[in-house]
């Protein structure tokens, strides 16, 4: 009954077309209504303490660094890195997209800001030398969701500060996951251009990719950086977070000199923004987890899906297929803040793994970023290419099939993710 009622009441308020921040915000009220209890003083407590979070300081200054990547050249360059190595191969600048889309993961975590920085620099180019402006479109578009997978994450951020579970262990666990994403769009790409004659650019000399290298090589210290330091324990993911930061600042400012101190007031104002809206869902989703909790939803899922618990994978493949359908409708944070909490106390007790849990948890949730008919990440592309949304859903069909292999893949052999990242 009580599951129930959070269902309806949460999909009530937002068929009325409330934010979802406050449809979760009034979801909660609406359960402390239920079970007799209404404070609105409770309401203002769990708001304050959802934002005060020491894990969650990560997201502001990972959200900066993304912003100070794309204004301050360092997204521009490692594109031309991609390019100038296999720029001259067939179908070379979509390889070129697909490279820079992993490395650019490695910097931002966040989808949205990569995929507008590869659109932006990218789509021109391969619309002027013939590329299917909706094929390459949705290229773009299934690169840029690589970008939650691989270290720094903020979804991997939000999901371990909503499930008390390790940050530093989900980003690692994400490594493997991203590249096997990389190398299906690779897989998918090959068969997409095989019937299609693009004259390839030209070959470039070897002086000119390593002074492109030489140029770029700043920027790809970034990851290392930042991965290397959380590997070796030299700082937590909230202070690899502000590492990322000053290190983009003082590449762009000092070394780069494509921003300056005037730029840098829209730069946070922008950063500043999109922090907001992300910490106030985190503060309303703790309103109603909090609610959540009291009620004992988890436990009435339990026994809901009680047939499933002995058999681990069954039971994965019945949570990816419902959240498949979710994604289709809700963007990834709200699904991560309001179901991460709800599905992880089922997840453990049928004996899954909770780091492999959160990372495909993550990851059909990005692909909900690309799947119609909300799809945030195509309306982006949809935008910057100026393209109808059915054209950009047309082209991204065979790299969402190929990502729903992986992730069939990666339900029947766990393996694949939890090997590597106890190694790591």
């Amino acid at each position: 009954m009580t599951l129930a009622l959070f269902l309806l009441a949460l999909l009530g308020f937002m068929a009325l077309g409330m934010p979802i921040s406050f449809a979760l915000i009034m979801t909660g009220v609406a359960m402390m209504w239920h079970l007799d209890f209404f404070d609105p003083q409770l309401v203002a407590q769990n708001l304050i303490s959802g934002a005060d979070s020491f894990p969650l300081m990560a997201v502001p200054f990972f959200i900066l660094a993304g912003e100070v990547m794309n204004a301050g050249g360092i997204s521009k360059r490692i594109i031309n890195l991609a390019i100038a190595c296999v720029g001259h191969r067939r179908g070379g600048l979509g390889f070129v997209a697909i490279i820079a889309s992993v490395i650019l993961a490695s910097l931002s975590g966040s989808a949205i800001a990569d995929t507008a920085a590869l659109a932006t620099l990218l789509l021109p180019m391969m619309r002027d030398n013939g590329y299917p402006v909706g094929r390459s479109a949705g290229l773009i578009a299934s690169g840029g969701i690589i970008a939650p997978i691989i270290p720094p994450s903020m979804p991997f951020i939000i999901f371990g500060v909503t499930t008390n579970q390790s940050i530093s262990q989900l980003f690692m666990a994400g490594i493997v996951p991203g590249i096997i994403m990389g190398l299906g769009l690779v897989l998918a790409w090959k068969w997409c251009m095989g019937k299609i004659e693009i004259k390839p650019q030209p070959r470039k000399s070897m002086k000119h990719r390593l002074a492109v290298a030489k140029d770029g090589i700043l920027a790809l210290l970034m990851p290392v950086i930042i991965i290397g330091g959380l590997r070796g324990g030299l700082f937590t993911p909230t202070e690899a977070a502000v590492v990322a930061a000053g290190y983009a600042l003082l590449i762009s400012l000092a070394v780069y000199r494509e921003l300056d101190f005037k730029a840098l007031v829209p730069l946070f104002i922008r950063a500043a923004y999109t922090t907001s809206v992300v910490m106030f869902l985190c503060a309303a989703a703790i309103v109603s987890s909090y609610m959540v909790t009291l009620a004992d939803l988890p436990s009435e899922l339990v026994d809901l899906l009680a047939p499933l618990l002995d058999s681990p994978r069954l039971l994965m493949a019945t949570i990816v297929l419902a959240m498949i359908l979710i994604g289709m409708v809700m963007d990834l944070t709200p699904t991560i803040l309001i179901l991460g909490p709800v599905m992880m106390p089922l997840v453990i007790k049928a004996g899954i793994d909770p780091i492999y849990f959160g990372v495909m948890f993550v990851m059909v949730g990005c692909v909900g970023l690309i799947t119609p008919p909300i799809g945030t990440v195509l309306s982006v592309v949809s935008g910057v290419a100026r393209q109808p949304m059915e054209v950009i859903v047309r082209g991204v069909m065979p790299f969402l099939l190929v990502y729903l292999v992986i992730i069939a893949l990666l339900v029947v052999f766990p393996g694949i993710v939890t090997v590597p990242a106890a190694w790591l």
